[in-house]
């Protein structure tokens, strides 16, 4: 089933946070993150300065997607956050996130997306989705997040 894609409205916040909660690779501090994001957006879309995209199936929050154009840069965005609830994952929901929000970047003549994520195992499948999607890595900080976990940043150039 293809999702429908669109952005987030004040109703879905429970059903992103549950999704958020039920993933082993957020911590409780980055899902706090998370909310106070989802939350800036949802009182003010225009100036919070993050765009927040939901994927739904069967009128049912299947994940989210949440990304921003980088300050002080001329077409370069940032995606803080992809996620799709367990249930439903290996559908095409995130690829179909993914590119929803690719091609809101490129109606803004975005032209760089970067992504920034952890060296750790736990998030293997998130970097290889990426990688799959034509994102690679540009760069690797040693230690960043903790010891022996590495903090890596993807780029996709647009044009």
């Amino acid at each position: 089933m293809v999702p429908r894609i669109r952005p987030m409205a004040p109703g879905d916040k429970s059903a992103v946070m549950r999704i958020l909660r039920t993933m082993p690779e957020f911590k409780p501090s980055e899902v706090t993150v998370a909310e106070k994001v989802i939350d800036s957006y949802l009182h003010d879309p225009t100036k919070s300065g993050y765009h927040i995209l939901v994927a739904m199936i069967d009128s049912n929050v299947a994940g989210y997607i949440c990304y921003g154009p980088t300050p002080l840069t001329k077409g370069t965005w940032d995606i803080y956050w992809l996620t799709v609830a367990p249930d439903r994952q290996r559908q095409g929901i995130a690829s179909a996130l993914l590119i929803s929000a690719e091609d809101k970047i490129k109606g803004t003549k975005g032209r760089i997306i970067l992504i920034e994520t952890s060296s750790t195992s736990a998030y293997e499948k998130a970097r290889s989705f990426y990688l799959h999607r034509g994102y690679e890595v540009i760069s690797q900080i040693p230690d960043f997040y903790a010891l022996e976990d590495d903090k890596l940043i993807l780029r996709k150039r647009l044009i």
